[in-house]
């Protein structure tokens, strides 16, 4: 282990939702919002986030009015991302290849970016190839994820290129769907993050109540589609720690590989596994959303020497001279 940066933790500068949602232009963008707009508890118009539907219509019109998605539908039984943090993700992957590229930002389809956990919304894809032009191939355990994610590639012209690969072992993040010879800039994980259904289930009371302020005994939320979305053996820190531990055997045909750690109960321990692993260097980069609080974990195997051999064959006129 030979270099550890933390960062600052705030809401990216090049956040297209960092301001206030402006109501009336989401409005414009998806006129079926509008039956979902309640005063909050101060009286001001905002949406009602206690209720699936609206939040699904606002991240529906969000994506539309900020970055031109005009056909996002998904199974209702699967997870709807806000899109303000998952945004966050891919700015600060993107701040992570500029500090390994002298302060240039590589762009264009020529960064080979890995999304492991794809989902059904398909939605870090989506955000990294309109925000960047990266390339982006989208793995999932799930067939119907899937199927679904390329429903929306093929119905939004702007994502034609992005790839889906279905992962064939469920236990395996890397090996079946990276190849041999391939080359991937950036690799990203949103991993579930619970140990059980029930845990989820009290996860999902404790967020209707914080919402709404009422008590829920069995909360909305159909798990039949969901589990691996929300549910893994061991949770979130068993993932992480396969994932880490998986990469090795892929050490130098990625630059960046990436994962979202949602409890900070785990950090230090994802931490120490890094320390006493073969990488050169890792970051912890803190997010915050709205309450939430949250960090991405980036951890590379590459030398100094490989990095800059990497940056002058694989990523052209984007790397430094």
């Amino acid at each position: 282990m030979k270099n550890k940066q933390t960062e600052k933790a705030r809401l990216h500068p090049r956040n297209k939702n960092r301001e206030r949602y402006d109501l009336e232009a989401l409005i414009t963008a998806l006129p079926a919002l509008k039956k979902h707009i309640v005063p909050n508890k101060l009286g001001a118009a905002s949406v009602d986030f206690a209720n699936p539907a609206a939040v699904r219509l606002l991240n529906q019109a969000l994506l539309k009015h900020s970055y031109g998605i005009e056909d996002w539908e998904f199974p209702t039984q699967n997870l709807c991302p806000p899109i303000p943090g998952r945004a966050d993700y891919i700015h600060h992957l993107a701040d992570l290849l500029s500090g390994s590229n002298f302060g240039r930002l590589p762009t264009g389809n020529r960064i080979n970016c890995l999304d492991i956990g794809v989902g059904a919304s398909c939605i870090y894809p989506i955000l990294g190839t309109v925000e960047y032009g990266w390339h982006f191939t989208g793995t999932d355990i799930d067939p119907a994820s899937i199927a679904s994610a390329e429903r929306i590639i093929s119905a939004n012209p702007q994502l034609e290129k992005l790839e889906c690969r279905l992962q064939p072992n469920p236990k395996n993040s890397f090996q079946g769907v990276i190849k041999k010879e391939e080359y991937i800039d950036l690799s990203m994980c949103n991993p579930p993050f619970h140990a059980s259904v029930e845990e989820a289930q009290k996860g999902t009371r404790r967020k209707i109540k914080n919402l709404s302020g009422e008590k829920m005994k069995r909360p909305t939320l159909n798990f039949a589609g969901a589990t691996n979305e929300l549910v893994c053996k061991g949770g979130e820190y068993s993932f992480i720690q396969g994932m880490i531990r998986e990469s090795e055997i892929f050490a130098k045909n990625c630059f960046w590989f990436s994962s979202l750690v949602s409890k900070q109960s785990h950090l230090r321990g994802i931490e120490l596994l890094l320390e006493n692993s073969a990488v050169e260097q890792f970051k912890v980069i803190p997010m915050g959303t709205g309450n939430k609080s949250t960090r991405i974990v980036a951890w590379s195997f590459l030398t100094k020497d490989e990095q800059a051999i990497w940056r002058k064959e694989r990523w052209g006129k984007n790397a430094k001279k």
